[in-house]
């Protein structure tokens, strides 16, 4: 039996290494005394200058005052890049980022990049270019379980290697949104943090917004990349006879660690994923120290501790997030309340932006939530999303919801001070 004690973890648990590591600083005022009402907005808004200009004009007009830009949606930029491939639709050597935030500017509107961390690549459209990551970094990929012998027999090199982690995706892709880069190799961690600074560094944004920091299930990551490095992080603690036998058998089995010690190799993947948003909060805050860094996260704390490896609660305990934005997408208002709720909890001491699923439900719907995550105490509202609305085919979604909503009589540069108001009437 193997002479070694294993820690388990729960959602916020922090690893003696963790616990060593100062907190970052309390968030900004702003977010304290003012309700963020904001949108998320897709990459194929930012595509034209006239799509940009028809977004300002409608978040201003609707009393918005925060957007969250997708500049980064699969391993490509929406922006001038030296180091990710261009952006599908971008028109000439437009550089939708510099313009959409000097249009927002004379709108009184913050922009906050909204950035896609770990997933990289859909697998409906493969990238072509020979820069991308997938191209480039196929050793950079996360791999799942029922594949990881396979593909370690193969290495990354081997054509048939992301042809064979595409094909399973493909077949899972009711549960995997596409090829994701691994926070646990150290190389695709640094090259994160390094598109995360060249951004910041350029730009004059209100904030960086993780999406997608997380694992795509708990399958996830079982490249040959992190079985060795959590074989090395093992190999410490582990008395000499008990390396041996497990050497022995890892010859035969690249799983054999994470499948003897697999709270410890769980607790390990939690941690690399905080490491990496930690990366990215020093990249942002080097360049810009008033950016806020928030998060996109499931709303489920224990759910996304357990099938996505996503810690966000110790995230917040550590003030590596400045505001965590739950999805909370459902059409049950009872249950986006206990969603909200329990969102709020796990986030203390940092603020909730609440995210509302508005792309499945009616304005009424919208507003009622939006009423629903103020008696919550949330410190704002995200909408998913902006492009749904205005390409409804049924009058004006995006208008109606925030004449009802935000009441816009003022500038939206100057939003007003957090005051709970009364619930909007049902339908």
């Amino acid at each position: 039996m193997l002479a070694l004690v294993l820690l388990g973890t729960a959602p916020g648990a922090r690893s003696p290494a963790a616990a060593q590591r100062p907190a970052a600083a309390a968030p900004s005022a702003p977010l304290r005394s003012q309700e963020i009402r904001a949108l998320w907005v897709l990459r194929g808004s930012l595509t034209r200058p006239d799509r940009i200009d028809r977004l300002v004009t409608a978040a201003a007009r609707s009393g918005f005052n925060t957007l969250l830009l997708q500049v980064r949606g699969r391993g490509d930029a929406y922006y001038d890049s030296a180091i990710e491939p261009r952006g599908v639709g971008v028109a000439g050597t437009f550089d939708p980022l510099a313009y959409a935030i000097a249009a927002a500017g004379r709108s009184g509107l913050r922009v906050h990049v909204w950035f896609n961390t770990n997933l990289v690549a859909s697998t409906a459209m493969l990238p072509t270019s020979r820069t991308h990551v997938i191209n480039a970094h196929p050793e950079w990929l996360m791999v799942p379980r029922p594949i990881a012998a396979d593909l370690a027999k193969l290495g990354p090199r081997d054509p048939r290697y992301v042809r064979r982690l595409v094909e399973w995706t493909r077949r899972n892709a009711e549960g995997v949104e596409g090829l994701y880069t691994s926070p646990v190799t150290p190389e695709a961690a640094q090259y994160v943090e390094r598109v995360v600074s060249d951004i910041v560094t350029r730009y004059p944004v209100s904030g960086v917004h993780l999406d997608y920091v997380r694992y795509p299930s708990n399958l996830f990551d079982h490249s040959q990349t992190s079985l060795l490095a959590f074989r090395e992080s093992m190999q410490r603690e582990l008395p000499p006879a008990d390396r041996r036998r497990l050497d022995d058998r890892l010859r035969h089995d690249p799983l054999v660690y994470a499948d003897a010690f697999p709270e410890r190799w769980a607790a390990f993947r939690r941690l690399r994923l905080a490491d990496l948003v930690a990366r990215v909060r020093g990249a942002v805050h080097r360049a810009r120290p008033d950016a806020l860094v928030t998060a996109a996260v499931i709303p489920d704390a224990r759910e996304a501790f357990e099938h996505k490896l996503q810690d966000w609660p110790d995230w917040a305990r550590r003030g590596l997030i400045d505001a965590f934005c739950p999805m909370a997408y459902t059409a049950s208002l009872p249950v986006f309340n206990r969603q909200v709720a329990a969102a709020r909890e796990a986030a203390a001491p940092r603020p909730v932006w609440a995210g509302i699923g508005a792309y499945r439900l009616t304005p009424a719907q919208t507003i009622d939530h939006i009423a629903a995550a103020r008696s919550a105490g949330a410190a704002g509202v995200v909408l998913f999303s902006y492009d749904s609305l205005v390409e409804s085919a049924a009058g004006d979604p995006l208008g109606d919801i925030g004449r009802v909503a935000f009441a816009p009589t003022r500038a939206a540069a100057e939003p007003e001070p957090y005051a709970r108001p009364q619930r909007p009437g049902s339908r």
